[in-house]
């Protein structure tokens, strides 16, 4: 069986399912991106190339769908050059549009996964009065979701990665929508007792508590300055603790550069306050590696974020067994149960939350109960092993009912068989 996995990077949600269908199952796995054309873990990379895209004078409503055409065509142009290609099955990313036009290239089913579904209010727009979205940035949340309302219309099936992001999407689109999460890979992520307190090359002693933070951009999204307000109180409080954070110093979400002067989010958090910057370590992006060795290094993990996308770190966090204390949000709570697998605080309770951690780094060990009741919930519920059986069942789903809504038509050339499984 051929499938064909479209995504503006590689290898994005679909590499490790990619990898394993053509490691373990002979399936032939071509993945199209703006990488570089290469062959990786038995999977063709082919490269699709822009020639265009919203500029200043397309209406800021609008330019999300502007670009989502421009890499829905570059994917259609890309494919097209290569009549070689011939899926019996596509799974793509909604969001970029990337898998709209394919219909007129392959009759053959597609999948979309689904991961948020924009809203002006009751939402990641207004869930922090103290930095507010403008008119503007709300009318734009309502045309966001365009290509994202054409992709559920098109695809066969679909999937999202938690119940509370499916819960995001219109009710008459459910049928077609399956909760699946990504999979944790539990040779990555896991505890690791006995390790070295060794990082980035400075042996931490024994006495020193070690608190991580983890974001791909350090942002108000995902709460770094509450984390940092929260992290003060706690040197004021506590000679023997240390700040790890991991994230690259960037805006990926929101509007937080209309806010900081021209400065970036986290030296316009640093310039708020006096912090004594020894007790913290910024190390940037780290490899899974390295992260991994981290969390399962740390006492408490703290994981702040806004109504929005569930983050990777705090499933890989929780995996490595670390006492995690987080915000009260609703994709949190989907995760994590108050006193069970984490602590809960409301995500604007800057003492609740200095006052929870102070207390979880008096006797670490006291709570390390809820460390390994994460990494028993990953591995029962949200480990590659559980996820990639559920995510080929969805795939099989998509095939039969692509045959039984075609039933009536009559067979043509190159029409994918049907009757394949995986």
């Amino acid at each position: 069986m051929h499938l064909l996995f479209v995504h503006q990077n590689f290898p994005a949600q679909f590499g490790h399912i990619a990898a394993y269908l053509s490691r373990h199952k002979g399936h032939r796995c071509t993945f199209v991106s703006e990488k570089p054309p290469a062959r990786i873990d038995g999977i063709e990379l082919i490269q699709y190339r822009l020639r265009g895209g919203a500029t200043r004078q397309t209406h800021y409503c609008s330019r999300t769908f502007e670009n989502a055409v421009w890499h829905t065509h570059a994917v259609y142009q890309a494919l097209q050059a290569r009549p070689d290609i011939r899926p019996d099955l596509i799974i793509g990313h909604s969001g970029f549009g990337s898998t709209l036009f394919l219909r007129e290239l392959y009759d053959c089913p597609i999948i979309n996964y689904f991961e948020y579904f924009y809203r002006p209010h009751n939402s990641d727009m207004d869930f922090r009065p103290d930095f507010p979205s403008t008119e503007l940035d709300r009318l734009r949340a309502l045309a966001r979701n365009a290509m994202i309302l054409l992709d559920l219309q098109n695809c066969d099936l679909g999937y999202s990665p938690t119940r509370w992001q499916f819960h995001l999407f219109p009710q008459c689109f459910h049928e077609k929508l399956r909760v699946v999460f990504d999979g944790v890979d539990t040779n990555v992520w896991r505890p690791q007792p006995g390790l070295p307190r060794r990082i980035a090359g400075r042996t931490i002693p024994d006495d020193v508590r070690l608190v991580t933070y983890v974001s791909r951009g350090l942002e108000s999204m995902r709460g770094f300055d509450i984390f940092m307000k929260m992290a003060k109180k706690l040197c004021e409080r506590r000679k023997d603790v240390l700040f790890v954070i991991i994230g690259q110093d960037r805006i990926c979400y929101g509007g937080d550069d209309r806010f900081t002067g021209g400065k970036s989010f986290k030296d316009w958090v640093l310039s708020q306050d006096d912090y004594d910057l020894s007790r913290f370590l910024f190390l940037g992006l780290v490899p899974p590696a390295v992260l991994a060795h981290i969390l399962a290094l740390s006492d408490m993990h703290v994981y702040l974020t806004a109504p929005f996308v569930l983050s990777w770190s705090l499933m890989n966090a929780l995996a490595c067994g670390a006492t995690v204390l987080a915000s009260s949000t609703a994709p949190v709570c989907e995760m994590i149960e108050d006193g069970r697998n984490g602590l809960l605080v409301d995500f604007f309770d800057v003492d609740g939350l200095a006052e929870t951690a102070d207390r979880v780094l008096d006797a670490p060990q006291e709570f390390k109960y809820l460390g390994k009741a994460g990494v028993e919930m990953i591995r029962n519920h949200y480990s590659l092993e559980v996820c990639l059986p559920q995510m080929l069942q969805c795939y099989q789903e998509a095939m039969h009912r692509s045959a039984a809504n075609r039933a009536a038509t009559p067979i043509r050339p190159n029409e994918p068989a049907m009757h394949q499984t995986f």
